[in-house]
């Protein structure tokens, strides 16, 4: 009977109570700790998590008179009660230099409810309680050192919770027994009023009410029998059912200490260890985190991972271990070597856990969402570099040496997608998604799948354009919370001169690109109040007077839904006018990301999903080819962006109208979300590579074409994806404007002698090409090559100007 709850819990249908109780008779602990391995994989594949921390000890006075404990002294064995507030953030400040970002308090229980000397110092620091100190350490350690306090302040109020939340995103209390039977005379709980199971368990549901990310757990070895155990993980379970707020279980394996009255006794074998930690995995399924503290297993780590856990916990390379001081931290270096011996990848999160860091409004204090946001990428787990989009920081040499280093093992799931998606097969949103969860080997994995595809379908070159891009105007009503560019009193950024420019500063700018080489200029803009249907047919109409051989990549879907909206027509017939006045092609902009969830955040007013595909599919229709975009690393998460690529794949199965994607990283420092405190800092290296290597894979064989942007990657970063299955560095530009307005330093031009430069330092043979990714005439090349400097542009200082009060403005998105 165990056998067949076993395997019906590692297949993902989790015990009932009653099942999980008949788990205490199972004895197969290799079928144990199997099931719970496959559980473990599917909910953390190759990797186990750590929390870089500092552990501050606010006291060690306790109440309780636990039997096992050597961290609770009396007042005479100390030098004195409480750490002062410089201690403390004395300590926190030493950690941060050393890289931590969590700083662990652990103190006793309530000690002023035994000793006056407690009591005493606190009434002289001018606290009422050891809560109230320990609320204004924490509050200290933030303020001063951006640490994010963990707190495990004991058996506490609703109330007490509630002003803790304020100054600390997670908390804890070990459960360690829901057995009443340790509490009796005789037993290690004996004395102890706050290890009651009924006190903890109260306490934990109150931190629930507080909406706390919780960390609890039990202690094994100290007198409870396997169904107590079971016992204790099921009453865990039971209010996380009820409130959601355990971040993980920790299974902690008692020690014997001298000096205390558990000195002689015996410690569990590592045999019950590993049978706990199985169960535990199985009772709370594949998505709850569970830990084992390294250090109290030294010798043992790969046996412990493979019995289910997926993270070590809080491991300092400063403070030691006071609850168990006989029992050093590994250091970083060799928990990582040991991870890695178990077939694991080690990666750091905070000490909030990423389901709650990424869902911040619900379950983190207001003050702490912003650095955490900060912390992040877009799994929730810590950015492990100083890399950002449009930033001149060079992505770090190891990240770098992946894309192309060999892996020696691939995660079974990975390498069976790969394979399913190089041959072309459709990839479903789990399927993608896990591709861009993909760390360490499994990135190298993905990056060369992408790279052998790009291979098959482009060879050896490398393709850009030699191109000008010209925004209009930098005017705009709609509110975009990512958009640093758009200027006016409408706008959601008001810094910098709004211009409009006139139609022949267009013309000149036109006639300068074909001068320099150009073969395409590239126009958007912003949605001047004043602009009708008509205003875009007459700037297409003057760059065509200008230059008639010029192609004309213009009008995001934004802008041609707004002129067809505007002038009462059809899309259809709007985008068949447009294309006979010389429109070549549209950029595939305003796509951000193709979500409506995400939408509803960062451009709530602008065309929803459904419009930007109804313009792209009557596009492709009238003839019109585009490109397609993506927008990422802000609010979305990983399902966004393959949510995003497989509608786009299937509407490019159904038109074939797409010249290629290009994925656009988020640049933050000017964005106004960003300085809002609610978006991240742009994805990470990885992430932003594995776009262009996902995109790759995902879209193929569709998408010919994956461009890399230079204006965003930067120079590095470009030829990076180049090995990560781009085929394209898109357009020489001459004036980039929108993302320098949001912060990238990258310079507004890379001209054809740096393109083919990039090209080669990646191994790749250049070759410039058209829009449409035709032949460039030798004329052209020529003038490209041999192109005089570009002169100062003007742009024309907009107009005071009054909207006519009968005209709406067009806001698609809120009216759908």
């Amino acid at each position: 009977m165990t056998n067949a709850i076993i395997e019906g819990a590692a297949q993902g249908r989790p015990p009932s109570d009653a099942e999980a109780r008949a788990l205490a008779d199972a004895t197969d602990l290799p079928l144990l700790m199997e099931a719970a391995a496959r559980l473990r994989d599917t909910g953390y594949r190759n990797v186990i998590t750590f929390s870089k921390k500092v552990f501050i000890p606010l006291t060690q006075l306790c109440r309780d008179v636990c039997h096992y404990c050597t961290f609770a002294k009396a007042p005479k064995r100390l030098e004195k009660p409480y750490l002062t507030l410089d201690e403390v953030v004395d300590i926190a400040a030493r950690g941060a230099r050393l890289g931590c970002k969590e700083a662990l308090f652990t103190l006793g229980e309530k000690p002023e409810l035994r000793y006056a000397t407690a009591r005493d110092a606190l009434a002289a620091m001018g606290y009422g309680s050891t809560t109230d100190y320990l609320q204004a350490a924490a509050a200290a350690v933030f303020e001063k050192t951006g640490l994010l306090p963990h707190l495990n302040p004991g058996t506490l109020t609703d109330v007490e919770f509630v002003n803790l939340r304020a100054v600390a995103p997670s908390m804890g209390l070990m459960l360690e027994s829901a057995s009443e039977r340790l509490t009796r005379a005789g037993m290690p709980h004996h004395g102890s009023p706050d290890k009651t199971p009924a006190a903890r368990l109260e306490a934990i549901a109150a931190a629930g009410r507080a909406r706390v990310p919780f960390t609890t757990g039990i202690l094994i070895g100290i007198g409870e029998t396997r169904l107590e155990r079971i016992e204790a993980l099921l009453a865990i379970r039971a209010l996380h059912a009820k409130f959601g707020h355990i971040q993980e279980i920790i299974v902690q394996n008692f020690r014997a200490k001298p000096g205390t009255k558990m000195v002689d006794a015996p410690e569990p074998a590592l045999e019950e260890m590993l049978w706990t930690l199985a169960v535990a995995r199985l009772v709370f399924g594949a998505e709850m985190s569970v830990q084992a503290p390294p250090n109290l297993s030294p010798g043992a780590l790969p046996q412990l991972v493979a019995a289910g856990i997926n993270d070590w916990g809080g491991v300092s390379p400063l403070t030691p271990d006071y609850v168990n001081p006989e029992a050093p931290w590994p250091h970083l270096v060799e928990l990582e070597q040991d991870t890695a011996a178990a077939g694991k990848l080690l990666i750091e999160r905070l000490t909030v856990y990423p389901e709650y860091a990424l869902a911040g409004e619900r379950w983190i204090d207001e003050k702490f969402r912003t650095p955490v946001l900060k912390h992040i990428d877009g799994e929730g787990l810590v950015r492990m570099d100083g890399w950002a989009p449009g930033d001149p920081v060079e992505p770090a040499a190891r990240d770098l040496e992946l894309i192309t280093k060999k892996p020696a093992r691939v995660s079974r799931d990975v390498a069976a997608i790969l394979e399913r998606a190089t041959r072309g097969d459709a990839l479903d949103e789990a399927e993608v998604v896990r591709l861009f969860q993909a760390r360490g080997e499994d990135f190298s994995a993905v990056c060369q799948a992408a790279d052998a595809v790009r291979r098959e379908v482009n060879g050896n070159a490398v393709t850009f354009c030699v191109n000008r891009n010209i925004n209009y105007t930098n005017i705009c009503y709609f509110k975009c919370q990512f958009c640093a560019f758009s200027k006016g009193k409408l706008s959601e950024n008001l810094r910098g001169q709004p211009y409009d420019l006139e139609l022949p500063e267009i013309q000149r700018r036109v006639l300068e690109a074909w001068e320099r080489g150009g073969t395409e200029v590239c126009m958007q803009g912003g949605i001047h109040p004043q602009y009708t249907g008509e205003t875009y047919f007459e700037i297409v109409r003057a760059v065509k007077e200008a230059v008639p051989d010029m192609h004309v990549h213009a009008f995001s879907p934004l802008e041609v839904w707004q002129g067809a909206m505007t002038i009462d027509q059809p899309l259809e017939d709007y985008l068949r006018r447009l294309r006979a006045a010389g429109l070549g092609t549209l950029p595939g902009t305003a796509a951000e990301v193709l979500d409506d969830e995400v939408r509803k955040i960062l451009c709530p007013d602008k065309i929803n999903t459904a419009q930007w595909f109804e313009v792209m599919r009557t596009a492709h229709k009238v003839g019109l080819r585009s490109t397609s975009t993506i927008m990422y690393g802000h609010v979305d998460r990983y399902h966004h962006w393959a949510r995003h690529i497989l509608r786009l794949r299937e509407l490019q199965r159904e038109t074939g109208g797409f010249t290629e994607f290009v994925p656009l990283p988020f640049v933050h420092m000017e964005a106004p979300l960003y300085l809002k405190g609610r978006a991240r800092k742009g994805p990470t290296f990885r992430e932003a590579v594995l776009m262009h290597a996902v995109a790759r894979l995902a879209l193929h064989p569709y998408y010919a074409n994956i461009q890399a942007s230079w204006v965003k990657m930067g120079h590095a970063g470009v030829i990076a994806c180049l090995n990560a299955g781009a085929n394209d560095l898109g357009g020489t530009l001459m004036n980039e404007s929108i993302t320098r307005a949001a912060g990238a330093a990258h310079g507004q031009e890379t001209n054809p002698d740096e393109m083919q430069a990039m090209i080669r330092d990646a191994g790749r043979e250049p070759r410039q090409r058209t829009t449409e990714y035709g032949e460039v005439p030798e004329e052209r090349i020529e003038a490209a090559r041999h192109a005089p400097e570009l002169t100062e542009i003007v742009n024309t200082p907009a107009l005071k100007f009054e909207r006519n009060a009968k005209r709406v403005l067009v806001r698609p998105g809120l009216e759908a």
